[in-house]
């Protein structure tokens, strides 16, 4: 098992924290969309989509009717609880659900919520770039675990079991981002067992639940009652400019938690809550959206073999391709930001998600749609050729 772990403070008291990469070539990606250029958005872990049509039709009437302020909508925590029995079989109270501007917060207090200042906290390398860097902001400390392809880009049981000492908690995430693998029921189990037995403290990033192609994404819920599980309506609902998550927490840490929401982000947008307990019976509206997304991802399974991308990781869930691109750079960023220039096609650089490995890496995005990836691909095609002959 190869770990490394990042400083909790630098020298100057303050955190370090690293830029988020994509972030700068989604800001290129819509300069060049102003000088005119056609840009294909395939950077963001976001869909091209829409809220559902019954959720907008709410809000725009609640917009009308409503003044709005600070507001927690005991119907929707309710309707979470209960999807939780309905898809996994959990009883899970209302009061356990806490609602947030979004799962960003609902990481935010998860840790705040359970650790101190200096905390040892194990994620997957690769991995979602905000965990570490929002454990860098919180003065944890990231002790990443490198997950390659023969771990199938996710943490097993045995590498949380070989870890001395024991860190003091974990994030999880199954499907991940950036590579979209899911966790089988049976490792999840035994990940569960490990960190119960050792006193490790399990966060659970469940944002991609629903967006599945195959395997079945289990909820750690059903085999740790005391994890904390971050969810959102963001991905799966097709909402994410609506800003609204939620954190599942323990009964124990339910006055821990709200106390750090009301302090800190005090409530979700109003609007967002009434929309969001629409969203959750529009699913025939939103697998639409998952039948697109099947599409594409065939699609480009189809393509990258033609595109000198063979080495990718088993896309199992959400809506990423992570891919070695080790045969055309050292520089993965330097490569998306020609192949964004150059195409119109913006991409995420490796280096957000894989700090050592990352300079020979990439992740697509395929929420968009699919004339939209049928038309990248076209472009791609011929970039990468040209760039095998140089």
């Amino acid at each position: 098992m190869n770990t490394s772990s990042s400083p909790a403070r630098p020298a100057s008291g303050v955190a370090e924290v690293e830029p988020f990469h994509a972030i700068s070539i989604g800001k290129l990606a819509y300069e060049l969309a102003e000088q005119g250029r056609s840009i294909i958005h395939m950077e963001y872990g976001q869909p091209s989509t829409g809220a559902p049509a019954a959720a907008l039709a709410l809000a725009h009437e609640k917009l009308d009717s409503e003044p709005g302020g600070y507001w927690e909508n005991g119907a929707l925590k309710a309707r979470i609880a209960r999807h939780y029995q309905e898809r996994y079989g959990q009883d899970v109270e209302a009061e356990q659900i806490i609602l947030t501007c979004g799962a960003s917060p609902a990481l935010v207090l998860a840790l705040s919520s359970l650790f101190r200042p200096g905390a040892r906290v194990a994620l997957a390398r690769p991995g979602y770039v905000a965990y570490r860097n929002t454990l860098k902001a919180m003065y944890l400390e990231a002790v990443e675990i490198e997950c390659g392809p023969e771990a199938r880009y996710q943490l097993s049981a045995a590498a949380l079991e070989a870890m001395e000492p024991a860190p003091d908690g974990v994030i999880i995430a199954s499907p991940a981002n950036p590579t979209g693998t899911i966790i089988a029921a049976e490792e999840l189990r035994a990940i569960a067992e490990v960190c119960t037995r050792r006193g490790i403290r399990m966060i659970s990033d469940e944002i991609y639940h629903g967006l599945t192609y195959g395997p079945v994404a289990h909820s750690l819920l059903e085999y740790a009652p005391d994890a904390l599980v971050i969810n959102s309506f963001s991905k799966y609902y097709s909402m994410t400019g609506w800003r609204l998550g939620w954190l599942l927490v323990p009964r124990d840490l339910i006055e821990v938690a709200r106390a750090r929401m009301g302090n800190l982000f005090l409530a979700p947008p109003v609007l967002a809550q009434h929309a969001g307990l629409v969203a959750f019976d529009c699913d025939e509206e939103l697998q639409g959206h998952v039948h697109n997304y099947t599409q594409n991802r065939q699609m480009l399974l189809d393509a990258l073999p033609d595109l000198g991308l063979e080495k990718i990781a088993p896309p199992d869930g959400a809506f990423y391709i992570w891919a070695d691109i080790s045969a055309y750079t050292q520089d993965s960023l330097s490569f998306c930001r020609d192949m964004l220039r150059e195409t119109g096609v913006a991409t995420a650089p490796g280096i957000d998600f894989d700090p050592v490995h990352g300079k020979t890496f990439m992740r697509f995005s395929f929420a968009v749609s699919p004339p939209e990836i049928a038309e990248a691909i076209g472009r791609l095609k011929p970039w990468f050729a040209a760039r095998r002959q140089g």
